[in-house]
């Protein structure tokens, strides 16, 4: 019964956004994709998450219809690959990027499009007139990012990222990162595990 009442939801999820992933597909305008993304945004709770998950299946490169992807969070490009399971909290500024399954991911949270976007090394010339190169930056599977933190940089597997870190290089599996530049903490280990079960 549930299970039928979630494909209801997501038939009538589809009948919304259809008109505007029809018109995205014909002018292949990546300004109707943001605004129309940045509008479904707002919409709140759980009739929101559905409405979101069927726009951006139909708009992003990969994007399973279990992904959570709360109140005012946009993507701003559509060579994203989302995994399954994913939860994305709310307020989160999503750039080009791979998500793995299973990734949990706080609000607030901004993963860029790498680092270099933005050209600064000519003498003189306005930073937005400068080119940059655009990343495409892998988030692990089974990672968890934490509120606020921004992401310029690959993680690996399995990665615990502290709330406020920005992560400016990569990191391997199984890693926790704190502070701005980020700095790995520890690597997590079934000792790890075994230790915070005692308390």
């Amino acid at each position: 019964m549930k299970k039928t009442i979630k494909f209801i939801i997501y038939l009538i999820s589809y009948v919304i956004v259809a008109p505007i992933v029809a018109v995205i597909y014909v002018t292949r305008s990546i300004h109707v994709f943001l605004v129309a993304g940045q509008f479904l945004s707002l919409i709140p709770d759980v009739p929101g998450c559905f409405i979101r998950a069927a726009y951006y299946r139909l708009t992003l490169d990969k994007c399973p219809l279990d992904v959570q992807i709360c109140f005012g969070t946009f993507f701003t490009k559509r060579n994203i690959e989302i995994g399954k399971g994913v939860y994305i909290g709310g307020n989160c500024n999503i750039g080009m990027c791979r998500i793995g399954d299973h990734a949990t991911i706080a609000s607030s949270v901004c993963i860029l499009s790498g680092k270099n976007q933005h050209g600064f090394r000519q003498i003189g010339v306005p930073v937005q007139q400068q080119p940059g190169r655009y990343q495409q930056i892998s988030i692990g599977e089974n990672c968890w990012i934490g509120h606020g933190a921004i992401i310029m940089a690959d993680l690996g597997k399995q990665n615990v990222i502290a709330s406020g870190a920005v992560i400016v290089k990569k990191t391997d599996d199984y890693e926790i990162w704190a502070g701005n530049p980020a700095q790995l903490i520890k690597k997590i280990t079934d000792q790890n595990v075994y230790e915070q079960k005692k308390y």
